[in-house]
């Protein structure tokens, strides 16, 4: 009997007392005793076996924001974690395709005789456009790595583009403060440049294609205090955002069918779309806010097309996939948004819950230039001209790491399509792509003669484009 007894005392002590959440906080179940030999492989099966899965989906567990990569028994001896209270694991749906790492230079490609601004692919990562200094836009054949159309008509530089969820349209914004709109299949304008604008424009965003399809609408930000809805179809303004009493720097088009605007004067706005009128105010931030993201900012962007390449015969399809693509994106949370600001600071927002922030992110020395969610909506990526990109839970808004290396501030970044990857480009002239499993430097990619202003990867997952000061555009493949 004792023996007994003491067998099962053994087995007990193998054991650990768990609680599965999904990274919401929403328990899986009751907390229960699991085998301190279980790793990733074996929990997986029991995630996939408590939720029903039918076709087994792929997870990735994380114990206080550290991913478990080892069996339980090797973790908790190695944190020192105290197997007495209830450990918590979230469980996290990992992307089912993997992207291969970019590691070197493919083409550098000449052709802009400025620096070149802004570099963006299309939804379907087919193409890719950049706007310059040079006062043109260019789209490039990524088949043959060699310019395709160069786009004139603007007065002076252009400073931002972006192209429209449904890949039919691209539309540019100068220093001028006119927008252009281009059919990607000639390179021609679509009609006469957009005029409204007093200043320059500072963002586009296209009104999503879950909402609207196909696409007609999109909005921009400019430095006049103004951003303004535009109809392209009707080749006019049909809405005009007034409200900021300074600069307007950043600009979003959510998937819940309002739009927020960043300022310099320190607040963030949010306009419902079809009267305009100002819904609400997010305040908080001591000095200019610079950057905006959405937690789902990747199917957004991409709208009906993943990595599968799937086209689609009607607008009415794509509007239905991109429909069902940003529901299971979403889930039942609400859409969440971050801030980067000069104060040094960011905020996390849930914006239809509440009008104060989730949460205040401190740690970066300097001013906060670029903020992004990661595709599947887990992380926050920021770049600061502190030279580093911190990384932060994008649920909770806890800190993680810095990721430091750059030598320069740190311009802009861009995830990869499956969440595991990070690319910066920095004033230092590198790109560097950083692991965030690993939480290390992946790969360093030198080649530009001066400071690299804009970086995109594709949504395929395929190449990284980046662009900068020494006017060239390259291209980078796995």
């Amino acid at each position: 009997m004792a023996t007994m007894e003491v067998e099962e005392q053994r087995e007990m002590d193998n054991n650990v007392m768990c609680l599965l959440t999904d990274p919401e906080g929403t328990a899986l179940g009751a907390p229960m005793y699991v085998p301190q030999k279980f790793g990733p492989k074996e929990l997986q099966q029991m995630v996939n076996k408590l939720i029903n899965n039918e076709e087994k989906m792929p997870y990735a567990f994380y114990i206080s924001d550290q991913e478990l990569i080892v069996q339980l028994g090797s973790y908790l001896q190695k944190n020192k974690v105290s197997v007495e209270k209830v450990l918590t694991i979230v469980y996290q749906p990992q992307a089912v395709f993997r992207i291969r790492p970019v590691n070197r230079c493919s083409a550098t490609i000449a052709g802009h005789t400025e620096a070149v601004l802004s570099v963006a692919f299309s939804p379907d990562g087919r193409q890719l456009a950049t706007g310059s200094g040079d006062t043109t836009v260019r789209l490039w054949d990524l088949n043959t790595q060699t310019p395709l159309f160069t786009c004139t008509g603007h007065k002076n530089w252009v400073l931002c583009i972006a192209w429209s969820p449904d890949g039919k349209h691209l539309a540019s914004g100068s220093k001028a403060g006119e927008l252009q709109c281009w059919d990607p299949q000639t390179g021609k304008p679509s009609g006469n440049p957009l005029i409204g604008h007093k200043k320059w424009i500072t963002g586009i965003s296209w009104e999503p294609v879950h909402l609207k399809s196909p696409c007609r609408r999109f909005v921009s930000a400019s430095k006049d205090g103004d951003a303004r809805i535009w109809d392209i179809s009707l080749r006019k303004c049909v809405i005009c955002l007034s409200g900021h009493t300074l600069a307007v720097t950043c600009v979003k088009w959510s998937g819940e069918g309002v739009i927020y605007t960043g300022s310099q004067d320190c607040t963030i706005k949010v306009w419902e779309t079809s009267q305009g009128k100002l819904i609400r105010e997010l305040k908080g931030h001591g000095h200019w806010v610079n950057s905006l993201a959405l937690s789902t900012e990747y199917v957004l962007r991409t709208g009906a097309f993943d990595h599968t390449g799937k086209q689609y015969s009607s607008p009415e399809e794509m509007k239905q996939v991109a429909l069902q693509r940003y529901n299971k994106m979403k889930g039942d949370a609400p859409e969440r948004l971050v801030s980067g600001s000069d104060d040094f600071t960011m905020f996390l927002w849930e914006p239809t819950v509440s009008k104060h922030p989730k949460t205040r992110m401190t740690g970066h020395q300097q001013l906060v230039n670029h903020v992004y969610f990661s595709p599947d909506g887990q992380w926050v990526a920021s770049a600061s001209f502190d030279k580093s990109v911190k990384l932060w839970n994008g649920i909770t808004g806890k800190f993680l790491v810095a990721f430091r290396g750059h030598v320069g501030p740190v311009y802009q970044i861009s995830w990869s399509a499956d969440s595991r990857l990070l690319l910066s480009g920095s004033k230092d002239s590198t790109l560097k792509v950083w692991d965030i499993r690993t939480q290390k430097l992946k790969q360093d990619l030198p080649g530009h003669a001066d400071e690299v202003f804009a970086v995109d990867w594709s949504p395929d997952g395929e190449k990284v484009a980046s662009g900068g000061k020494d006017r060239v555009l390259k291209l980078w493949m796995g």
